[in-house]
């Protein structure tokens, strides 16, 4: 039997975990630990550069979107759209995106990475691809690919789901 007091303690959490401790066989709680330990290491790595999880996803959306409008962005992500502007406003004043209103609808904002969002999205994705290689770094390439691939399958079936709630988008 486990003992859960003090699971969702954070301070227990950030605490070395023996390998020999059980484990409920649920999916969900072995995807809880992975996700816990990528995302603690992750923001550790982000915080060196001045990003966070939140804002490197945001980064991470403009870059591949290249520019997209405030609201869609706030709507795909799903986070709060008073949310997304605070996220914005710290990219903003970190150099890393631009706003500007779209020249056929004054009412809608353009969000685009700027030339240093670009070069800090790359280095803020080496550091998650290295948390990641240390994370998974006890499967093979092989395995590797097969478990993303097992991953995605799951997803696609999976209900639909934002990828933030609003009241996660504040607490990086």
């Amino acid at each position: 039997m486990v003992d859960v007091q003090g699971i969702w303690d954070t301070e227990a959490m950030t605490g070395e975990v023996s390998p020999d401790i059980e484990v409920a066989e649920f999916a969900g709680q072995l995807f809880f630990r992975l996700w816990r330990a990528a995302h603690t290491r992750t923001a550790q790595a982000l915080d060196s550069i001045g990003l966070t999880t939140t804002t490197f996803a945001v980064l991470n959306v403009l870059g591949a979107r290249g520019g997209t409008i405030q609201q869609q962005l706030s709507t795909d992500m799903g986070i709060d759209p008073s949310a997304m502007v605070k996220l914005i406003n710290q990219l903003e004043e970190a150099g890393l995106a631009q706003r500007r209103r779209r020249p056929n609808d004054r009412r809608a904002w353009e969000v685009s990475i700027t030339r240093q969002g670009q070069d800090t999205l790359r280095q803020a994705k080496q550091m998650a691809s290295d948390v990641e290689d240390d994370i998974l770094g006890g499967l093979t390439t092989a395995d590797r690919r097969r478990l993303l691939a097992l991953l995605r399958r799951a997803l696609a079936s999976a209900p639909p789901q934002p990828l933030w709630r609003a009241d996660e988008a504040d607490q990086d």
